[in-house]
């Protein structure tokens, strides 16, 4: 997969923004797409999928159950 998608979810990842979520959807779809830049037919339906996943990331994020570690 794409290597500078970062992993989001604690403990890997103290506090997650909506610009790492953003970021870590846009290297998705680039990497889906096979472009970094769509052209001007394909940007309605590029930046549409950008944002539906990073919806599904963040509920996924929002439903993860993590292990804290031991106190």
């Amino acid at each position: 997969m794409c290597r500078s998608i970062k992993t989001l979810r604690p403990p890997y990842a103290d506090e997650v923004t909506a610009a790492d979520i953003d970021a870590a959807a846009l290297q998705y779809v680039r990497k889906i797409a096979g472009m970094r830049s769509p052209a001007v037919r394909n940007q309605a339906v590029f930046e549409a999928a950008v944002a539906a996943v990073a919806a599904a990331t963040q509920e996924l994020l929002d439903g993860l159950v993590v292990r804290t570690a031991p106190a």
